[in-house]
């Protein structure tokens, strides 16, 4: 009986895959450079199995404020940034992300997510739960 220690190219090539995907998804990040009209809220995430992590700077004329939405209802407050400003904020598994532009002029940001990056991203009406 022959025992051979040279490795197979497939079995191999498919482990560095599939280390490479899991490494890659730990390290998952996504960046936006925001805009807000005014009167509007932005919407990121609800509903994802995972916490998320966002670092914001705003870069615009306006405040903008970072609420959160938990998974099972209401919404508090988290920051207010005003123009220079920057903040990392965390979010639990589950929540949404709002960031209203209560102002009357379009507000800029820009974001950096990491953690759980698999989001629902929307626009909608100031106020809207």
């Amino acid at each position: 009986m022959r025992l051979s220690l040279i490795p197979r190219p497939l079995p191999v090539l498919v482990l560095l895959l599939a280390l490479s995907s899991a490494f890659s998804l730990c390290w998952a990040s996504l960046n936006s450079d925001l805009f807000i009209q005014p009167g509007k809220q932005f919407v990121l995430g609800g509903g994802q199995p995972g916490a998320f992590r966002v670092a914001a700077r705003n870069v615009g004329k306006v405040a903008v404020e970072f609420k959160e939405r938990p998974r099972g209802g209401g919404i508090f407050g988290r920051a207010t940034l005003q123009p220079g400003q920057a903040a990392t904020l965390r979010y639990m598994a589950g929540s949404t992300a709002v960031l209203l532009n209560g102002s009357a002029q379009t507000a800029n940001v820009k974001l950096r997510v990491t953690g759980d990056t698999n989001l629902r991203m929307n626009y909608e009406p100031n106020g809207q739960q």
